[in-house]
């Protein structure tokens, strides 16, 4: 049985602790939180509440801390976590600098500890029918690939930290990070990549980017937008192979050259409430039962590696830098 605390209880926090409870091997034990609606929420939990991390830590029995606070918070409670030999898992994006990223693995490995980062696509069937594809080569080499991330901005955060460049990294650490560290996952880490950015000018952010990344033999497009319109989240890929296409929209769907297209069944139990605005679904409890599992067996997450997680921050560090230049 692994013991957790929760270090913030907002959104992701709400979702973490909704799969935690249908997690056999995990247990909420407290979690952390400064407000009032902090302390509402833990009373309904039934769980202890602490205003920081530290005194959490003195007064609890914990093995692992769930960081699912603000970006620009993670390497802070990360650290500190680490600093006490505590495992933790962070959601996305692990950081927002290289150096921060290297700095939280530095402290885990002198510590004996293990990271754990919620890039959640790796826990869906779309990705792991994809990286079999890939992997396997059985439709041949792949030849292009294309993905998209696209919806309106999040209003719901105006003001908020996360249209604070200096503490979200905007709209590349937000929402292109999902198609990003995917490609990485697949393909690499690119040997060169440019984009182009736009936006209103009263904007005080891009809110849609178009990338390439070039690899030897092929390349890797991509889309991603906050927009200024009320536009459905919309997220979609297609991947090109030799022998036929791959495609994730509504269905995922591999076109071959001759024959009929073959349609692949994707859902996955348990459906689980997220307590957000998003619908019910099996992939945060897949994600967080790998991460059990491999704190429970001492052992690193074969599904995300820190490599990968490197790679990923290095280059939306440069994008996120560059605020839509060409590279």
């Amino acid at each position: 049985m692994q013991k957790i605390a929760i270090v913030g209880v907002g959104g992701m926090g709400t979702v973490h602790f909704n799969n935690y409870a249908q997690i056999e091997k995990a247990e909420v034990r407290a979690v952390v939180g400064p407000s009032e609606a902090d302390r509402e929420k833990a009373a309904k939990w039934g769980v202890e509440i602490y205003p920081d991390i530290k005194e959490l830590l003195t007064a609890e029995e914990i093995d692992i801390v769930d960081i699912c606070t603000p970006s620009y918070l993670h390497l802070e409670h990360a650290l500190t976590a680490l600093s006490a030999g505590k495992n933790v898992i962070i959601e996305k994006p692990i950081a927002l600098h290289r150096e921060d990223a290297e700095r939280i693995f530095a402290l885990a490995s002198e510590n004996e500890a293990l990271v754990f980062v919620g890039q959640v696509l790796h826990f869906t069937k779309e990705v792991e029918i994809l990286k079999e594809a890939v992997k396997s080569g059985k439709y041949g080499r792949v030849l292009d690939a294309y993905f998209t991330r696209l919806t309106a901005a999040p209003d719901w955060s105006a003001g908020g930290w996360l249209f604070d460049k200096e503490k979200s990294g905007l709209l590349p650490f937000d929402l292109h990070i999902h198609d990003l560290d995917l490609i990485v996952s697949l393909f690499g880490s690119p040997e060169s990549f440019s984009f182009t950015a736009a936006g209103r000018k009263e904007s005080p952010f891009k809110e849609h980017y178009r990338f390439s990344y070039n690899y030897k033999d092929f390349k890797v497009g991509a889309e991603a937008a906050w927009y200024h319109a009320g536009y459905p989240f919309t997220a979609r890929w297609r991947v090109y192979f030799e022998e036929g296409l791959l495609v994730n929209e509504d269905q995922l769907i591999f076109y071959p050259p001759e024959g009929e297209a073959l349609k692949f069944e994707t859902e996955a139990e348990p459906k689980i409430e997220t307590g957000i605005n998003l619908p019910p679904t099996a992939m945060f409890y897949n994600e967080l039962s790998h991460f059990i599992d491999c704190a429970e067996k001492g052992i690193a997450s074969d599904k995300i590696t820190k490599e990968q997680l490197i790679n990923t921050v290095d280059i939306l560090e440069e994008i996120a830098g560059l605020e839509g230049d060409d590279v």
